[in-house]
């Protein structure tokens, strides 16, 4: 091997990029397609190309070991090398390799057999998306940082939340400026949803090689694949939550959210109660709502109060019940005094609304003008453009209705019990009148929904990292699962 040289030391090396390229002999024509800052393309561009062709050679390698019978048990970049006869990736180090079948017997079917044969493929496949995290995010290179990378994973959290996991750390000096998170966010996210799937908790759920190889994230403009719904309704969630990154929020923004939105609701993948009541217990960040603009604006407001994270949290008590109860969370800074726009540490303090919620099925009428005849209240705008962009051939090939349905199962959420508290981290000296301006600007700020939680009518969506729920007023509001809780 080239300088017994690990995939470890090279990456390592300052000047990694360009000395790989070099090692695996790209021709004219391959570092023209790679693309770097003299040929016209971007460092991106280039990295992910790169990445695409050791993850493949990595991952045929794995498969020709796991059709022979043979788990490899210790796959890290220490022990992948660069042979220097066809300049590929090549697996080595079999020491520990292990084989399937406790009795020596390729033939055996055994369900003993077929459980080991399960555990050791799942396990080299989350070995092997250690290392796609390693190759494309080089913080995680970091002895610290992958620590508490995989102590996220260990402690039970969903894969599919990496990228809120993983978001200060890869913002912490570039907002915008990490390749690769750039690399991950391309092509709909599809990255990140290769690594979920590679780090599946359950071992049943984690990719195998072969569809690994046939993923989008691997396959470049050559190797078209046709995409699963799960990689559409991933792509739609991916791109609505990099659009409210932007909080820009003009008139093509907002429509092109509620659009993504309504195309979530149409392809949602539990409709029923019980898959709500398994997939809804835990902690959800608002990102956006069609119905208000989050956040201050070019209003006057008597006291000045800079929102923070507005947090649902939902809990099962009870298996044996489908009661729920649903805590609003809102975080905020009062700045007082009149140098705010230097000084924005103010007052800190969290305003909580406590209620008990039960779930039901229910449906989601989309009524036709015919329908409407007689009715003064007519379809919202975004309902109008949802329908007329389905009727169209492009989005004909992903939805799979015939014709656009004239309801959709939704899941009904009665809420009771409403109990409102605000808590500050200082003592106000300013008296009742300023506490009330404050509740009066979070109110004014933040959807109803979530301070009165008795607005919200029904869930329309939800996965395992993405939630929408409508209110009385039609508005939608975008979830995503938080994070926020654990130490980076």
């Amino acid at each position: 091997y080239h300088g017994s040289f690990s995939l470890r030391h090279w990456l390592r090396q300052p000047d990694w990029l360009p000395t790989l390229e070099a090692t695996l002999a790209l021709d004219e024509e391959s570092v023209r397609r790679v693309g770097d800052d003299s040929v016209g393309g971007p460092a991106v561009s280039r990295q992910l190309r790169l990445t695409r062709i050791l993850l493949r050679d990595l991952l045929i390698g794995v498969n020709y070991l796991h059709c022979h019978g043979i788990a490899h048990t210790e796959l890290r970049l220490e022990n992948v090398h660069i042979s220097p006869v066809d300049r590929h990736i090549k697996v080595g180090i079999l020491g520990n390799a292990a084989d399937f079948y406790e009795d020596g017997s390729n033939r055996s079917a055994s369900d003993s057999n077929m459980d080991r044969r399960q555990m050791m493929i799942a396990f080299d496949m989350r070995c092997v998306g250690f290392m796609m995290a390693k190759m494309v995010l080089r913080e995680l290179m970091d002895p610290v940082i992958f620590t508490k990378f995989k102590t996220f994973l260990m402690k039970g959290n969903d894969p599919s939340c990496l990228r809120e996991f993983l978001l200060p750390i890869l913002t912490r000096n570039s907002a915008t400026g990490n390749i690769g998170l750039q690399i991950l966010d391309r092509n709909w996210g599809a990255g990140w949803n290769l690594l979920s799937l590679l780090l599946a908790a359950k071992r049943s759920k984690r990719i195998s090689c072969i569809d690994a190889l046939r993923h989008p994230f691997l396959c470049g403009p050559r190797w078209r694949v046709v995409p699963s719904m799960d990689i559409i309704r991933w792509g739609l969630g991916s791109t609505a939550v990099r659009i409210t990154e932007e909080y820009i929020y003009r008139t093509a923004q907002r429509d092109r959210l509620a659009h993504f939105i309504e195309l979530m609701e149409m392809l949602n993948p539990h409709s029923r109660p019980k898959n709500w009541l398994e997939l809804l217990p835990g902690k959800w960040r608002l990102l956006y709502s069609t119905g208000r603009h989050i956040g201050l604006t070019l209003r006057q407001p008597p006291l000045r109060v800079l929102i923070g994270d507005a947090c649902l949290t939902i809990a099962r008590p009870s298996k044996s019940n489908t009661s729920l109860s649903v805590t609003s969370e809102i975080g905020f800074t009062a700045m007082m005094g009149h140098d705010w726009p230097h000084n924005k540490r103010g007052i800190k303090g969290k305003l909580q609304v406590n209620s008990s919620s039960t779930l039901k099925a229910g449906e989601r009428l989309y009524l036709n003008d015919m329908a409407m005849e007689g009715f003064s209240l007519g379809q919202s705008n975004s309902e109008k453009s949802i329908i007329e962009k389905l009727s169209s051939r492009k989005w004909r090939k992903v939805i799979p209705f015939t014709e656009l349905p004239s309801s959709l199962p939704v899941a009904k959420l009665l809420l009771d019990n409403i109990e409102v508290s605000m808590t500050l981290d200082e003592t106000l000296k300013q008296g009742v009148d300023v506490a009330i301006n404050i509740v009066q600007e979070i109110r004014t700020q933040i959807p109803p929904e979530m301070f009165e939680l008795t607005n919200i009518v029904c869930g329309t969506y939800v996965d395992s990292r993405m939630l929408v729920l409508r209110g009385v007023n039609g508005s939608a509001l975008i979830f995503t699962r938080s994070c926020v809780n654990e130490e980076l």
